[in-house]
């Protein structure tokens, strides 16, 4: 699973809010702080959508990486021996400068 996933996912999700009606291309961009051309080529998939457009996209959309994630496939990868406690044992690095 990768940025190409992910984005994939992203752009399907808005698709699917712009489709039901729930936003415009135009309050997306709005939003987004970027052009309603621009939303548009990326919701048609004719312009490729870079990170730091997805974390804007996905800030203004209030969702995380995890709502992009299938479960299924979240399940399987969590299953693989490798991984399966990797998250668990992760901390976040200390903040504190040297003594």
């Amino acid at each position: 699973m990768g940025f190409e996933h992910l984005s994939v996912s992203l752009v399907a999700f808005l698709r699917r809010k712009v489709s039901n009606g729930e936003w415009t291309e135009r309050s997306l961009a709005l939003r987004a702080g970027i052009s309603q051309p621009h939303v548009h080529q990326v919701l048609r998939g004719t312009r490729q959508i870079s990170p730091p457009l997805a974390d804007r996209l996905m800030e203004v959309a209030s969702i995380s990486i995890y709502d992009l994630l299938d479960p299924g496939e979240l399940d399987t990868y969590l299953a693989r021996p490798d991984r399966a406690d990797q998250w668990l044992e992760w901390r976040p690095p200390s903040t504190s400068g040297p003594s």
